[in-house]
């Protein structure tokens, strides 16, 4: 009659830290097409996809926009993009 005794217990779980909420959400073009880039309020880049996606539709339903990425602050996560590219993306603030 085994009850488990003697057996090593689990470890315990560790929670680990959450991905901060995505602040920024990008449509760039580039030369494979629209690319959707999201940013943290640090600049820092957490995502890349395809803009054509549903998921750009619905983010972008009720966040607040404007064109043009010309800033300073935004010269280190943009660096691979064009000024022509920078000037013509979209930018979208997202809801928190």
């Amino acid at each position: 009659m085994s009850q488990g005794f003697g057996h090593e217990l689990p470890a315990r779980h560790v929670q680990q830290d959450h991905r901060k909420v995505s602040r920024y959400l990008f449509v760039i073009g580039s030369s494979a097409g629209p690319v959707a880039k999201l940013f943290l309020d640090s600049r820092e880049q957490v995502g890349e996809f395809d803009a054509g996606t549903e998921e750009v539709a619905v983010m972008t339903r009720s966040a607040t926009s404007s064109t043009g990425a010309s800033g300073t602050e935004w010269d280190k996560a943009l660096s691979g993009h064009s000024g022509q590219e920078r000037a013509a993306a979209t930018v979208y603030l997202l809801d928190v």
